[in-house]
């Protein structure tokens, strides 16, 4: 079922007396967006139920099924600052689902097994200090076996999986020892059961599945959080067009059927469905996907306009130049998705180690058994001293080397309200030589703000926030909150009338009152070199200037001093004008600036900069800055940023303070070290414990021991991340 809303075309699943509904929602920074959103739905007509999501920041809606109309949730959600538009899941993202969901399956069997088969275990080593008999070990062993068998076939799927695809590739992962390690143990365990001897190795292997499975199910769940966000930016494509036709008459449309050459009608509150230029009429529009900018742009005839562009208030008569694929909309995801992939590819730490490790293990082991069948021992002591040399070398402490690290550094990050959202971005982050950072919203604060309030007589502050209460133009929000506290609440204008592109007006107290373009204002337009916007406001004979633009976050200056001084390269790609971009480098003393890109002249900078083997850390919040996120060595956005922007970014930093950059490069460069160490620790365990297996002085029980207590040190180290210790 299809119904069209406003201007969105809604897909509806219907079910008996209910219907349901999910849209995206954008500008959700905090989780107080839950009970703020949930709370002030209730009461909409019709509306069942409303739950938001936080993590993929969708909100799912139940309707009666006769009395559906979804239309008033859009403005209230409007009032509260967020836009809604609706969403479609795809293929992809559920294919992510299922996997998250059969990872989890597994994890949960590993573990339920672990438990159980420990349970066995400590009865038998008890027993085996006491009185147990014979025949009651064998049962516990069989037991145990029962147990873990099947469970480690089923929870060990997506290493031994991984394994079998890497070992056809000719190539070595870690899953490749690790899943021989596992069935080895596995199948010794059973052999020395068959013979009746005293231990076994079920608990271990399985314990080693239960702790690598929550690695991995915690590293996909982070790669589903950020397909769910990625696949928002879809809903930022008009669902309908409308197309006119040569008599002047208008017929909706889907924008799939759009050729180049056709002529759109956009109404106030549409999102633009095509790329093109304006032939007719005049209005705002939000180009912060393509910009950054937050404040809206004044367009008009002759100016180019783009897909996913949200109209303001007048109607435009466009002329259609590129539709569908060829829009720079999905050009945008089209890097996003290549830029992504690209870094998906990243070849791991441990998996470098493993191809050169895990061949000399197991070829050790080989010669192990032929020399000592060669010596006179016989096979089966040959093969357990073969063994013995598999499992003290089985690469726990390697596989543990770097996640304990990651897992530390994550957390302390946490604290300093970080949150970092991919697996190896402590090794990119510590390369980093070269920062790059938008302006709006990153070095700035998100949301524009009125900066001569303290300059304007309180009665003319009461009068802008009255009329900017009628007004739809973007920039009334941040009027609205000028109202002196002192007055109290204001009474509404109900008889104010909306000039599209100019202002509003209304009679109050008999004396009319505009607020506006400083013309519509009968004021002359003040003079001014930097980039606030100008809004007018007139009562009678009195008259201000509002001048509301970007503010600088507190402590930016600070930050990018103290990255200079650490010798770090700072530089300025913002897709703002040069008046805006100049004084903010001058204020900084950035020196390398550049205004005006668009997010492919972004690549084509960090291009040229990796060319010059520079390390490059993009921080940026819109959605013009995702493809540069994406395509740098690693990337930081801030929690106000655009939903795909925090989707393709390594970490997010909660708050208004830019300290959260050389926070995380302190931390991420001391993780590094700390991976290092581990690194080789494990490596200088292995070193020590293989000659000593090879030469038969190990038992499987204490290579199992040995095997343990590297991984304990080596997570032991690990913590040391937590305050930044780490040698840098």
């Amino acid at each position: 079922m299809t119904m069209a809303v406003g201007h969105s075309a809604l897909q509806i699943r219907s079910s008996g007396a209910s219907s349901t509904l999910e849209l995206a929602i954008d500008g959700i920074v905090s989780p107080s967006a839950i009970s703020e959103i949930e709370i002030a739905l209730i009461g909409v007509p019709g509306l069942m139920s409303a739950r938001l999501n936080l993590t993929t920041h969708r909100l799912s809606t139940e309707w009666v099924h006769p009395n559906f109309n979804p239309a008033p949730i859009f403005p209230i959600l409007e009032r509260l600052g967020y836009l809604a538009v609706p969403f479609t899941s795809n293929s992809a993202e559920a294919e992510e689902n299922a996997q998250t969901k059969w990872l989890l399956r597994c994890l949960a069997v590993a573990g339920f097994a672990a438990l159980n088969v420990m349970l066995l275990s400590v009865s038998v080593w008890s027993g085996n200090i006491t009185d147990i008999t014979p025949e009651t070990r064998d049962f516990f062993h069989w037991l145990s076996a029962l147990i873990a068998l099947p469970a480690a076939g089923f929870a060990g799927q997506p290493f031994f999986l991984n394994a079998i695809r890497a070992v056809r590739a000719g190539e070595m992962t870690m899953d490749v020892p690790i899943s021989v390690g596992i069935l080895l143990a596995l199948g010794m365990s059973v052999a020395e059961t068959a013979i009746h001897a005293e231990h076994v190795y079920f608990d271990s292997a399985l314990m080693l599945l239960f702790f690598l499975l929550a690695g991995r199910v915690l590293d996909h769940a982070m790669r589903l959080k950020t397909r769910a966000l990625a696949s928002n930016l879809a809903a930022l494509r008009a669902s309908t067009a409308l197309r006119l036709g040569s008599d002047g008459t208008s017929t909706e449309v889907s924008p799939d059927t759009l050729v180049p050459g056709d002529f759109l009608l956009a109404r106030a509150g549409d999102r633009i469905a095509a790329d093109g230029t304006v032939i007719e009429g005049s209005s705002y529009v939000d180009e912060s996907f393509v910009t950054g900018e937050t404040a809206v742009r004044p367009i008009n005839v002759g100016e180019k306009v783009f897909a996913g562009m949200l109209n303001g208030t007048g109607v435009l008569r466009i002329s259609v130049a590129t539709t569908g694929a060829s829009t720079l909309l999905a050009e945008i995801e089209r890097l996003i998705d290549n830029t992504v992939t690209a870094k998906s590819r990243y070849v791991q730490i441990a998996d470098r180690i493993a191809r050169l490790y895990a061949p000399i293990v197991h070829v050790a082991a080989a010669i192990t058994a032929m020399g000592w069948i060669l010596s006179g021992a016989s096979v089966h002591d040959a093969l357990i001293i073969a063994i013995a040399v598999l499992i003290i070398t089985c690469p726990c402490a390697l596989a543990l080397a770097a996640p304990t690290v990651q897992v530390v550094v994550a957390g302390a990050s946490f604290k300093q309200g970080i949150l970092m959202r991919s697996g190896d971005v402590i090794e990119r982050m510590a390369e980093v030589d070269t920062i790059v950072f938008d302006k709006t919203g990153t070095l700035t604060l998100p949301e524009p703000v009125p900066l001569n309030a303290a300059e304007i007589p309180a009665e003319l502050l009461s009068i802008a926030s009255r009329l900017a209460e009628t007004s739809h133009h973007p920039l009334a929000r941040s009027i609205r909150e000028l109202a002196p506290k002192h007055l109290g609440p204001l009474e509404a204008l109900h008889e104010a009338s909306e000039e599209a592109g100019h202002g509003v007006r209304a009679s109050i107290n008999g004396v009319e009152a505009r607020l506006g373009s400083p013309e519509f204002c009968n004021m002359i337009m003040p003079q001014g070199s930097d980039s606030a916007s100008i809004i007018g406001v007139r009562y009678g004979t009195q008259s201000a200037v509002i001048r509301i633009g970007q503010k600088m976050r507190c402590d930016a200056a600070e930050t990018i001093s103290t990255l200079m001084k650490l010798g770090f390269r700072i530089l300025i790609l913002s897709g703002d004008h040069e008046n805006a971009v100049r004084p903010v480098a001058h204020t900084l003393g950035i020196s390398d600036w550049q205004a005006g890109m668009k997010p492919a002249d972004k690549l084509i900078a960090l291009d040229a900069l990796k060319q010059k083997g520079h390390k490059i850390l993009m921080v940026g919040d819109g959605l013009n800055d995702a493809p540069a996120l994406a395509a740098a060595s690693v990337s930081l956005s801030p929690a106000t940023g655009a939903d795909v922007t925090q989707a393709v970014a390594d970490a997010v930093f909660l708050g208004n303070r830019l300290a959260a950059v050389k926070i995380i490069l302190n931390l991420c460069r001391s993780g590094r070290a700390i991976m290092r160490e581990n690194f080789a620790i494990a490596l200088i365990y292995n070193l020590i414990a293989i000659p000593l297996a090879v030469a038969g002085q190990v038992t499987p029980l204490i290579a199992a021991a040995a095997m343990s207590g590297s991984s304990i040190l080596v997570t032991a180290n690990a913590l040391r991340a937590r305050n930044g210790k780490g040698r840098q």
